[in-house]
């Protein structure tokens, strides 16, 4: 699973010219599902993503998670572009990205598990819609987590 994640000051989905969902400061999540993904992945990004001190604290310094900052919120769009190939060619593929019957419950899995770590409802998009999305990315600040990749320590 293949997540960007970027601080925003606002951020929306709308669909059809209609609005979906939106949000004020927080995090906006791009998510991108391929087939080897688990519940461990889930697991693992969800809990990373709430303890991502990515947010001001009193001095200015980026050093407070999503779950300290009061009225914070966070929108989950699905994205398969994330898990393009651009190996070879100028055309990406996208054989890496799941079929929609393993993807949207995964999805749906990793957002209700985030929102049981957040503590707040979630927003999101409508996953396989054609989506506009629209935001302020504060800092900027933008992180790459990849559950595939998981930095050792």
């Amino acid at each position: 699973m293949r997540l960007v994640i970027q601080r925003v000051s606002e951020a929306s989905v709308s669909i059809g010219g209609t609005l979906k969902s939106s949000i004020g400061e927080g995090m906006m999540i791009l998510v991108g599902v391929c087939d080897e993904d688990t519940d461990e992945d889930i697991e693992y990004l969800c809990q990373k993503v709430v303890k991502l001190r990515i947010f001001d604290d009193s001095v200015g310094v980026m050093n407070l998670p999503v779950t300290e900052v009061p009225g914070s919120g966070i929108l989950v769009v699905s994205q398969f572009t994330l898990m393009a190939s651009t190996k070879k060619g100028n055309r990406p593929s996208y054989i890496h990205a799941s079929r929609p019957e393993f993807a949207v419950p995964m999805y749906e899995k990793f957002v209700t598990k985030l929102q049981s770590l957040f503590g707040h409802e979630i927003q999101t998009g409508t996953f396989g819609a054609d989506m506009q999305v629209s935001l302020i990315n504060d800092g900027p600040v933008t992180i790459i987590m990849d559950s595939h990749q998981r930095e050792r320590f």
